[in-house]
């Protein structure tokens, strides 16, 4: 496989205050990635960072063999980074379908085909962004993402705040995209366990460090070490 995304040394913050310092890591085509750690530890600043909104003081990011630093945003989702925040980010103005045409890409990902793994979205194409549950919401920011036709989907705590029902859903699909289809993906996600049985490997954040790296299944069956360093119940 192909390498995908290499990150090198990567020092970034908010104006002068550094978040993530020294920063490694690299992904090839097919891989998938559990971004774990406490809570701000700097993993959404990491992600935003592949997006190209936090300021850049050292290091460098290639996304599949070229240098990124300088492209924006936008130039970034067209080049195949499928972003899903946190905040969803659902416009009040747009119907659900709207909310889909209005990013389309050219590729595998449409509307019908997102229709069929989210039919609940289909149900509601007609509603407004701002008259759908928090986890329809959900649904609806994952499959804009996956309207881009993504190479790498960036997925932000994408089961904060939901119902266990909606959880299982949203967890059979991501699991059906990485398992079936082969997408790969970075899951920031606090509910550790579940983001390991979704990914291969695995990598714990530490006031904005990389302190440990492993395959996700090796860090699942140490339970001494993952409750060591996310914490986990």
């Amino acid at each position: 496989m192909r390498e995908l995304l290499a990150i090198e040394n990567v020092t970034a913050g908010y104006g002068e205050s550094v978040v993530l310092e020294g920063i490694s890591l690299s992904m090839r085509e097919g891989d998938s990635l559990a971004l774990l750690g406490r809570n701000g530890v700097g993993k959404t600043s990491l992600l935003v960072t592949l997006m190209g909104l936090t300021r850049l003081h050292g290091g460098s990011i290639r996304w599949q063999g070229k240098e990124i630093m300088r492209m924006s945003t936008h130039e970034r989702a067209h080049a195949g980074l499928g972003w899903v925040p946190q905040e969803r980010y659902m416009f009040p103005s747009l119907t659900v379908e709207e909310h889909l045409t209005v990013v389309a890409r050219p590729g595998e990902w449409d509307v019908k085909k997102v229709y069929e793994i989210f039919p609940r979205l289909q149900e509601r194409r007609g509603n407004m962004g701002n008259q759908l549950s928090g986890g329809e919401q959900q649904m609806l920011a994952i499959a804009r993402a996956l309207m881009v036709n993504p190479k790498l989907l960036l997925l932000d705590e994408p089961m904060e705040g939901l119902a266990p029902i909606i959880v299982q859903e949203l967890t059979r699909v991501i699991r059906s995209l990485v398992v079936e289809r082969g997408m790969s993906v970075i899951v920031v996600e606090q509910h550790a366990r579940l983001a390991l049985s979704l990914t291969k490997k695995a990598i714990v954040l530490d006031r904005g460090r990389v302190v440990h790296e492993s395959d996700s299944n090796c860090l699942m069956q140490d339970p001494e070490t993952l409750n060591r360093l996310v914490a986990v119940a």
